[in-house]
Formats: structure tokens, C-alpha cells, sequence
């Protein structure tokens, strides 16, 4: 009898260990979960094994842990997995020297703002005082600020207090003296703004430019600090990867280094500004494609912006009729620019808002693209497409690379700006996706929040955060829940050619993912914005963990 179970025992234990080392080692292991592969099937799935910072195997509970063991098991707990989410046009590294800048978001008028600066004018090491933000449209007298305050105050320490869109800027006397700008300055007409012989101190695109290249970058060691705290943020945001649109080659060869040394861990699409040292360092050496980082766009201004009335149009604006905005790019610039990126296989991502830049710049893209192709070429924003323009996005295959949340933050004044007739044509999301079938959706940050949910929100709602209006600014336009997934995942991934790498959860993709709290497809839609974001992990790593 003794024997007998001895035996059992025996059999039951090579049992044991003949299915255990039938069992694969996984990296990690997610179980319990409802994830939405946002794949071309849109399929649903339980669990999924990562191995070497890939998916592995996707399927049930069961099924995984019946194939798979692993040492790090991450239990979903019901909770709603997704692909990381990608952000397909940001300013990432913008947005990391922006944090140590005078924040000026919301503030409701130039007097406010003043006082803050002589609140927080010594926060920051450094003789400029930097601060980010402000919107005259949220004033109650909407017009544009003037220096004179800023001379009195700080008469001999520089001031540069750069607009929300990044497309203008206001400058004391001493900033501008620092910059070497002047009355006598050759810009184009309406970037250096003058009253009655005077610079007000308002710059706009090339001329603000100038000035924010004058302000001193940090040390190297400080820039580390600021991109560690920016990539933070953007991890808690479920962001694994980010197109960061317009970089020069110190900046992307800087982050190029701390990604291999592991310091920076977000994937990054870069698009580079069209210098002479990008051409011959990047542009004429062919694409960087690797995991972490690739190089293989160019970006290009055509026009400015909607808030700073710098969107080029082709009628004037309606609540300024001397003003039709400024062309920032010539036509042979761009010309120039797309025979380059032609030569050695390069997308070129263009930004233009205004109709008369949208339909300029798809003129010259269709004299190189002749037709149906897959080069992806962008027009990034394409916030105001006239009516007899829109087919040919389709006509050339070119993406319109889209940003939801403006037409949310810009929907009470930007009627103001177009006109009844013109502004049914702006922000036209869903016609825009009609022309190819997919478009890319990002935030612009940090001109807009850091958040790919509030971006899904904006698209299918069309409402700002309050719930205004109530039936959404022009609903026609809204996107359906799988689209607004899909521009946040695996089409802002297509947009750079990174649909093979990244996107959607599967087998043979990079394991990066995010867990939220709430399902996004079925969820009442006022409760999407409030959606936290438990997890996320890129490459199989978990690079945040909400704590709360």
C-alpha cells in the first residue's frame, strides 16, 4: 500500500513538472482583463503574454496561463487594456522647457498675468523671465496685450510671455533689444505688430521665432531634469509614444543618447525643421528607423494660427477684415523642401490652418505625388479646408493630421473669426477622415492638455469639459468611438510608418499598453474625460503605476 502511493506520488510529480516545462517563460504576463486590441478585426481578449518586450500570445485567462509562466503577473482585475496611445503631432521637447516657464494658461486678463510675474519672477534660476499661456480671447477686452507695463516693471531684466498657440508672444523692450529686433527689422508684413511708429512688443511666427531662439536653452544637466518630468507626465496621460513636430539635430541627437542610455524610455517620431544641418546630418544620410527612435519627416510652417489671426485665408476675417493672415513659407520654399524630401524618401508634414495655406500646400504636394500612393504626406492641423479643396486629400492620398481638442478650446470665438459659411468647414474631422479612410489624431501639447482621453472625448463628443453644447459644435463632424480609438492608436502609429511596430496589441508588436478604469466604447460619454489612466507600459516595461 506504501509502494502504491509512493508510485502516485511519483507519477503526479513528473506529471507536474513534465507540464511545467511545457509552460513558456514570459517577461509579463496580463490576465483578467478586457482588452481591446484595436487590431483590423477589433477584436477582444483576456490576457496576452509579452516576451522580449513583444506580445506573445493573445487569448483567454486560461489559455495564457496555461502556455505561459512568468515571475511579473499583472492582474487587470477587470479592467480595460488598450494600445498605448500614441500622440501624432506634440512638441515634447517644447513642452519640457515649458515647465519651467510661468504658467499663464486660463488667466482672464493682462493684469492678472502681471501680477503673477512679479509674484513668481525670481521661481526660475536665470536672468529672462519666460511665461506661457495667455489668450486674449478669454479677456474681457480681446485684444492683444502691449509692452508698456512690462518696461516699467522690469525695465532691465528681459520678458517674453509666449501666446498659447506658440504662434505669438509678447516682448519688453529689453527682450527685444537682447534679440536684435527693431523698427528697422525686414519681416513680413504683420510680424513685428507697430502703433503710431512703435513695436507694441507683439512678434508673430518668424519674427517670435527669432525671440524665442534668443532665450538661453538650460544646461544639459537641467534639460535632463525637465525631460524625465516631462516623459512622467506624459506616461500618466497612457501616452507610449509621441511625434514630436519640429527638432533641430542638437536637440534630437541629445535625445537620442539618453534613449540608449535608458534615461528616456517614451518612443519618439521626430519631424525636423528644414535647416541646413538637418539636411546634411539627417536628411542626405537617408531614414533613422529604429524601436525607440525614428527620423524620416519633415515639418514645415505654410501659415500661423487661428488665435493670432496668422492662419492664412483666402477672404479676410471676419472679425478683422484688414487682416488675411501671414504665409510663413514661401511656395518655393516648400517646393524646395518637398523636391528634397522626394529625393531621399522623406514624408513631409506641413502645417497649415487656414484655407488659402491648406489649399497652397495641397497644390504643390499634388505636383510631387501626382496620384494615389502611400508617401503619407501630412498637412498638419487642416483646421479650415474650403469646401472645393477637401477631395483632394483623397485625390493625392494625403493625411490630415488632426488635433480634436482645438475645436473644442476654440469653438466660442472661433465663429468670430470665419463667418457662419466658413466655419462649417472648419475643424471637419469626419470629412476629412472620409477622403482616406483613416486620419491621426494628437494634442499639439503644450498648447492643449496632455491627454489622448480627452482627445477621444473631443472627437466623438465635440463638447469642452462643462458638457458645451449640448448637442455638440458641429456634431456632423464627430467621430465614431472605434475611429477615435483607432486615431489615437494605431493610425497616429500609421502616420509614421510605425503600424508594424506599434498601435495594437499584436503578436509580434512592441508590448506597450495602457490600463484604464473605464470602458471607452461603452461608457457614458460625460464620464470618458473622468477615465484614469491605472497603468502603463511600454515595451513590456511598466513605466507608471497610478497609486491612488
Amino acid at each position: 500500500m506504501k509502494k502504491s502511493c509512493l508510485f502516485v506520488l511519483f507519477l503526479s510529480a513528473l506529471y507536474s513538472a513534465t507540464n511545467a516545462q511545457v509552460k513558456m517563460k514570459a517577461d509579463l504576463i496580463l490576465i483578467n482583463g478586457k482588452v481591446c486590441t484595436v487590431d483590423q478585426k477589433f477584436n477582444y481578449a483576456e490576457a496576452f503574454a509579452v516576451k522580449n518586450g513583444m506580445f506573445a500570445a493573445i487569448g483567454s485567462t486560461d489559455q495564457i496561463l496555461k502556455h505561459y509562466n512568468s515571475d511579473s503577473v499583472v492582474d487587470a482585475k477587470g479592467n480595460f487594456v488598450y494600445p498605448g496611445f500614441i500622440d501624432a503631432h506634440c512638441h515634447f521637447f517644447g513642452y519640457a522647457l515649458s515647465l519651467r516657464e510661468i504658467n499663464l494658461t486660463g488667466i482672464r486678463s493682462f493684469k492678472e498675468i502681471t501680477g503673477l510675474l512679479l509674484i513668481q519672477q525670481d521661481r526660475y534660476p536665470g536672468e529672462w523671465i519666460v511665461g506661457r499661456g495667455w489668450d486674449q480671447n478669454l479677456w474681457d477686452k480681446k485684444e492683444f496685450p502691449d509692452r508698456t507695463e512690462l518696461d516699467i516693471l522690469f525695465p532691465e531684466r528681459p520678458v517674453v510671455l509666449i501666446r498659447i498657440d506658440g504662434h505669438a508672444l509678447l516682448a519688453n523692450g529689453e527682450a527685444l533689444k537682447r534679440a536684435g529686433i527693431h523698427e528697422q527689422n525686414k519681416f513680413s508684413p504683420g510680424e513685428v505688430e507697430m502703433k503710431n511708429g512703435r513695436m507694441t512688443g507683439i512678434l508673430s511666427e518668424n519674427a517670435a521665432d527669432r525671440m524665442r531662439n534668443t532665450i538661453p536653452l538650460p544646461s544639459k544637466k537641467e534639460q535632463v531634469t525637465l525631460l524625465k518630468w516631462a516623459q512622467s507626465n506624459c506616461f500618466a496621460a497612457g501616452l507610449t509614444g509621441v511625434a514630436d513636430a519640429g527638432l533641430d539635430f542638437p536637440v534630437v541627437t541629445f535625445m537620442d543618447s539618453l534613449q540608449q542610455q535608458g534615461t528616456l524610455k517614451m518612443r519618439l517620431y521626430v519631424m525636423l525643421n528644414p535647416n541646413e544641418e538637418n539636411i546634411q546630418n539627417f536628411i542626405q544620410e537617408g531614414q533613422v528607423i529604429s524601436p525607440m527612435l525614428t527620423i524620416r519627416s519633415i515639418k514645415i510652417y505654410a501659415d500661423g494660427s487661428l488665435g493670432s489671426r496668422t492662419a492664412l485665408l483666402k477672404s479676410p476675417y471676419s472679425d478683422d477684415p484688414l487682416k488675411t493672415g501671414i504665409q510663413v513659407t514661401s511656395a518655393e520654399r516648400i517646393r524646395e523642401i518637398c523636391e528634397l524630401a522626394a529625393k531621399y524618401g522623406y514624408q513631409v508634414n506641413t502645417h497649415a490652418i487656414g484655407d488659402s495655406a491648406v489649399a497652397m500646400v495641397l497644390g504643390i504636394y499634388a505636383e510631387f505625388l501626382k496620384g494615389k500612393n502611400d508617401l503619407r504626406w501630412r498637412i498638419e492641423h487642416a483646421q479650415v479646408v474650403d469646401p472645393w479643396d477637401i477631395y483632394r486629400f483623397g485625390k493625392f492620398s494625403i493625411i490630415p493630421s488632426v488635433q480634436a481638442t482645438h475645436a473644442t478650446s476654440d469653438m466660442k470665438w472661433a465663429p468670430d473669426r470665419l463667418g457662419k459659411s466658413r466655419i462649417k468647414w472648419a475643424y471637419a474631422y469626419k470629412n476629412l477622415l472620409d477622403q482616406n479612410g483613416w486620419l491621426p489624431n494628437g494634442t499639439d501639447f503644450p498648447i492643449e492638455k496632455i491627454s489622448p482621453l480627452l482627445s477621444f472625448y473631443a472627437a466623438v463628443a465635440r463638447q469642452d469639459l462643462s458638457g458645451f453644447p449640448e448637442k455638440g459644435f458641429q456634431p456632423e463632424n464627430a467621430l465614431s468611438r472605434e475611429e477615435a480609438l483607432r486615431s489615437v492608436t494605431i493610425w497616429a502609429a500609421r502616420a509614421g510608418f510605425q503600424e508594424h511596430l506599434t498601435g495594437s496589441i499584436d503578436n509580434g508588436k512592441m508590448a506597450d499598453f495602457v490600463i484604464v478604469d473605464r470602458d471607452l466604447m461603452t461608457c457614458p460619454v460625460k464620464e470618458i474625460p473622468l477615465a484614469k489612466v491605472i497603468m502603463t507600459v511600454v515595451g513590456g516595461e511598466k513605466v507608471y503605476k497610478n497609486e491612488k
